[in-house]
């Protein structure tokens, strides 16, 4: 019987605006998706009441396990508005992804939630085959997912996401911070813009200033101002796995909400400062574009965009050039952004003056 058929006039759940259906014609659908995202340890199988992974098959004898979960925040309204659904998946599994390699962690599997008020699944598909290439540039497997179509919990058309990574770290060789230390060198990787956070700014800042958001990019004529501001969350994993496993890095810190003067001094040990140059890599255009939107102070960029930054490594005097030509070659943009003093637990972020549109020579400093 279809989700419509009533035959004894009796209430059904399609009434109350769930479609089973729907949600099994999902599960269909995605079916070729998930499997793609196989590797060791996990078949890429889905249905199931759970989803198996078998860290001895993927090659650890001695694993730690290190888990994250995320969800891309108000980005998402930008995507619901402007039907630009294909992208997010990505950045839910970059939230995570990037929160494990940071403890060394290789990302092992991934599972979603996607919750609506009435499950598009022309919608739902296009956001999860988002995730399935999220994992695949991850190295990670989709073992497993929840679709929750809940009426009168979601506006019309508004769905939202929820994202959950389990990765793995032989013992001894994990990410903690301790090997930090004065006279190490900053290594910043380029972001590729906003990535998720500090939409709820952005968000503001188009309603406030009325940008045309399918028009060519003040900064960019190649593409729209929504394409740039929607473009997706850079995944360091695979660039830095052969660094992490070959010990040429003492510590790692996304560059997410908080930015750089917050996040940097999460993987500090007590007694070390980071000092980062502002001068030390080019500000992006779309970051110049916002700030100059906004009359933003330096500071409070510092603390709320990654600032072109989406990854910073501690490093060694003298592996550093190495290892940022090694970085490069695996298609990332290294920069020299600053260096480990000794200090009390934090961050300073100095620029001057006419970096990031200062008249003078500033600085924003976090005391962890």
């Amino acid at each position: 019987m279809s989700d419509q058929e009533n035959t004894t006039g009796g209430y059904t759940y399609a009434q109350a605006g769930v479609s089973i259906a729907a949600g099994n014609a999902l599960v269909k659908a995605i079916g070729p998706l998930v499997k793609a995202t196989a590797r060791p340890g996990a078949d890429g199988e889905i249905g199931g009441f759970g989803g198996f992974f078998d860290p001895k098959a993927a090659g650890y004898s001695d694993p730690l396990l290190v888990a994250a979960n995320d969800g891309v925040g108000t980005k998402l309204k930008l995507a619901i508005d402007h039907d630009l659904h294909d992208t997010v998946g990505i950045d839910l599994v970059a939230m995570c992804v990037n929160d494990l390699i940071v403890q060394g962690a290789e990302p092992l599997f991934f599972l979603d939630y996607f919750a609506t008020g009435k499950l598009e699944t022309g919608v739902a598909e296009r956001v999860i085959a988002g995730i399935a290439g999220g994992c695949r540039e991850a190295g990670c497997a989709l073992i497993g997912g929840e679709t929750a179509e809940m009426p009168g919990m979601y506006a019309a058309g508004d769905y939202d996401l929820a994202g959950f990574c389990v990765g793995a770290v032989e013992r001894g060789e994990q990410l903690t911070g301790d090997a930090v230390r004065p006279g190490q060198v900053l290594l910043g990787l380029a972001s590729s813009g906003v990535h998720s956070n500090g939409y709820s700014l952005v968000r503001r800042l188009a309603a406030d200033k009325r940008w045309a958001l399918g028009d060519a990019a003040p900064f960019d004529d190649t593409r729209t101002l929504i394409e740039a501001l929607i473009a997706p969350t850079r995944i360091y994993v695979k660039a830095l796995l052969p660094a992490i496993r070959a010990g040429q890095i003492a510590a790692l810190a996304h560059i997410t909400g908080g930015g750089l003067l917050e996040n940097i001094p999460r993987v500090l040990p007590e007694g070390a400062h980071a000092l980062v140059d502002a001068d030390g890599w080019p500000q992006p255009a779309l970051m110049a574009f916002l700030q100059d939107q906004g009359e933003i102070a330096p500071a409070e960029m510092a603390r709320t965009f990654n600032c072109g930054t989406g990854m910073v490594l501690a490093v060694e005097e003298a592996a550093a050039n190495d290892l940022a030509r090694d970085l490069e070659t695996a298609g990332e943009r290294v920069f020299r952004i600053g260096r480990i003093e000794a200090g009390e637990r934090g961050c300073t972020v100095r620029g001057s003056a006419g970096t990031w549109l200062a008249a003078n020579g500033w600085e924003a400093q976090h005391l962890a």
